[in-house]
């Protein structure tokens, strides 16, 4: 299968990622199982929308998601990620492949899903041009001093 190519997968195949299963059935994710399940159901969605847009920003799913990009990234360093990419071990390598693998497909989807498909591509394509020319600095290119 290319990489790109989308798999219909049966629910029973679905699996989850460590940890999901905790997130999914954490009081604040609550709101958005009765949203979930009154869609299922084909109930109305009226009172699952109201109790969501009355929680405070700090409660909604968006700030989880953005709360732990923030903190993922609040001491982002390339250096750092260049030495500890130069020094893995092989078997290493492959774990933090497929830990990253469908992350840019999550964080689009994301972004397509809060700020509409243009806005989405817009950032992404800037972000990339971005990194790209960081990229070109001699810290990302060059071995840190003593290896």
């Amino acid at each position: 299968m290319d990489q790109g190519e989308i798999k219909q997968v049966p629910l029973q195949g679905l699996t989850s990622e460590e940890g999901a299963d905790e997130l999914a059935e954490s009081a604040a994710m609550q709101p958005y199982i009765r949203l979930a399940v009154a869609l299922l159901e084909g109930k109305s969605l009226r009172d699952s929308v109201t109790e969501i847009a009355a929680l405070p920003l700090e409660q909604r799913y968006v700030w989880r998601v953005l709360s732990a990009l923030k903190w993922g990234f609040a001491d982002f360093d390339s250096v750092n990620a260049v030495i500890d990419r130069k020094t893995l071990r092989p078997e290493d390598r492959g774990r933090i492949a497929d830990l990253v693998m469908q992350r840019p497909i999550q964080f689009c989807l994301f972004l397509k899903a809060l700020f509409g498909e243009r806005a989405m591509e817009r950032m992404m394509l800037q972000a990339i041009d971005i990194a790209k020319r960081v990229g070109k600095d001699a810290a990302a290119e060059e071995e840190p001093p003593g290896v």
